[in-house]
């Protein structure tokens, strides 16, 4: 095989991270090749929610959009974007949401409505969140998945788009939010995950990566587990699932 990119090796890991019979809330792009993936290796009874309304899709195609008409082909069930978020995700039946960002911050507070220090004047503005809020506030568990550069990852982001931790362990739980929160972040150098504090360590690298590529592009003083795991290597298997079923025309495999 050829050599991978950085999005096949954060698809590939983040698929991994999801269980048989997880139901996630997904978008198209990066999150949407991992749940694939997923259901066709070890994760054959995986239900994707897609914001749309679309239950238990099975997309005859790769979607270019959440409005896409191929996410109702072979779906479960079509509901209204209200009917999703009250009666599936705040009603806490939706096991994992992936979420992703311009920064990141120690916490796992994730911006992604503007850089800069003033709201009305920002250097760059962004999309902003979408459904990505209450996705990260009522979530049973959320993964977040973006490649480590020092940039996206501040010690505090410049606004918090979506709830990590907010300034700690106990944060969210005093804001009232129900779900978990972030407990792994894989981006192309490995995983972090919240310590008890509630800040991201660096817990796992993948093959070939180091600690110190890791601290060098985080813009805190990232700890280090005592123990730090590596990642199993990507088996051609799933490179073939990606390139030539999925996304055979890297569309969103070419990114990083």
């Amino acid at each position: 095989m050829t050599e991978l990119t950085s999005a096949e090796l954060m698809i590939v890991n983040a698929a991994r991270m999801l269980n048989d019979g997880d139901v996630v809330f997904v978008g198209v792009g990066q999150p949407n090749l991992a749940c694939n993936l997923a259901k066709r290796t070890h994760a054959p009874n995986l239900v994707m929610i897609y914001e749309a309304g679309v239950i238990g899709a099975e997309p005859a195609r790769l979607p270019l959009s959440i409005g896409d008409p191929t996410l109702v082909s072979g779906a479960l069930s079509v509901v209204s974007m209200y009917d999703i978020f009250t009666n599936y995700l705040q009603r806490g039946n939706v096991d994992v949401g992936f979420l992703g960002g311009a920064q990141i911050d120690k916490y796992g507070n994730i911006n992604a409505t503007f850089i800069g220090s003033d709201y009305y004047h920002p250097k760059v503005r962004l999309p902003g969140s979408g459904g990505a809020q209450e996705i990260a506030a009522w979530a049973n568990r959320c993964y977040i998945m973006t490649p480590h550069q020092k940039r996206r990852f501040p010690e505090k982001v410049d606004f918090i788009t979506s709830a990590g931790y907010l300034d700690g362990k106990g944060g969210r739980e005093k804001a009232g939010l129900r779900g978990k929160g972030p407990i792994g972040v894989v981006t192309d150098i490995g995983f972090m995950e919240p310590d008890e504090t509630g800040e991201l360590i660096l817990t796992a690298l993948h093959p070939g990566k180091t600690v110190e590529q890791a601290v060098n592009n985080t813009g805190w003083a990232l700890k280090v587990a005592a123990q730090i795991r590596i990642s199993d290597p990507v088996m051609d298997k799933e490179l073939l699932i990606l390139r030539q079923e999925l996304d055979p025309s890297g569309i969103y495999l070419k990114g990083g």
